[in-house]
């Protein structure tokens, strides 16, 4: 075999690698894309103020003042629109999307938190509408609840 002929095969061999390198790269792992349909969606919070009073935990009665909001900072709901009547709720039972009971719950009389809900413990993939047909939470959003718990006591049963 003649040198450039060699040297050929090297080109050759080289690109041959050189692209199931790039390709190994740029297609999906199947381990990370497994993980990843199986990630359980999480209620993100974060203390603005730390309470200290009594901790609501499942089967407390809680009141809390809140404000809705899109992740655009659009208001879809709060306390004000009731006249800054707090909301009582009992912790675990049904009525009040998880993803706002997953954020109240741990948290102490007085605090105040901001709470991200992801749209599976929200709303999920259906629109939220008025009496009127109009849309006030999109399908599939993400809602932001800034909320202040005003009052914990112990409830009736637990859930």
């Amino acid at each position: 075999m003649s040198a450039k002929t060699i040297a050929i095969i090297v080109v050759i061999i080289l690109i041959l690698g050189g692209g199931a390198y790039y390709y190994s790269q740029m297609m999906p792992n199947p381990a990370q894309a497994a993980q990843t349909a199986t990630t359980t969606p999480q209620v993100a919070g974060q203390d603005a103020v730390v309470g200290t009073g009594a901790t609501a935990q499942p089967g407390s009665r809680v009141e809390v003042l809140y404000v809705g909001m899109l992740q655009d900072g659009t208001v879809f709901d709060s306390s004000a629109n009731n006249n800054n009547v707090p909301l009582p709720f009992v912790l675990g039972e049904q009525g009040i999307i998880p993803g706002f009971q997953i954020g109240i719950n741990g948290m102490k009389e007085g605090g105040e938190r901001r709470i991200s809900v992801p749209p599976e413990l929200g709303y999920g993939n259906q629109d939220l509408k008025d009496p009127s047909g109009k849309v006030i939470i999109p399908a599939s959003s993400t809602i932001i609840f800034d909320v202040k718990l005003v009052k914990v006591s112990a409830g009736s049963s637990t859930p």
